[in-house]
């Protein structure tokens, strides 16, 4: 009989110290779901950043809603990541949700830096 498919047996970390199995469940469904709705705003806020085409060169609003829309998905970066960063240092979830706001948080300052909606 394998022990290390067992559910009690010890486990090494990464870092070379022993710890224990993550731990999935309850608190990494709610986490989960969490991040999920909060990652599906930030797609969709950015979505209409990308969206926002000024009408013609006496439009600047588009222009600075569309900053303002990048501002805040930059924020809902932030949120996440921090939340993420508990989640996984509780081990509900594993490192891979880090990378949904940070490619969240990319495409809000390509938008605020080269992607700028032009008059």
């Amino acid at each position: 009989m394998n022990d290390s498919a067992s559910p009690s047996a010890p486990v090494t970390r990464e870092d070379g110290t022993p710890g224990q199995r993550p731990r999935f469940g309850f608190g990494s469904g709610v986490c989960g779901l969490f991040l999920a709705a909060g990652n599906l705003v930030s797609v969709y806020v950015t979505f209409l950043a990308y969206m926002a085409t000024p009408a013609g060169p006496w439009d600047s609003e588009t222009v600075a809603h569309s900053n303002i829309a990048s501002g805040l998905v930059l924020l809902l970066s932030l949120g996440m990541a921090l939340l993420t960063w508990v989640c996984v240092k509780a081990e509900w979830l594993r490192r891979w949700w880090y990378v949904l706001p940070a490619v969240m948080a990319v495409a809000a300052l390509l938008r605020l830096t080269l992607f700028v909606p032009e008059f």
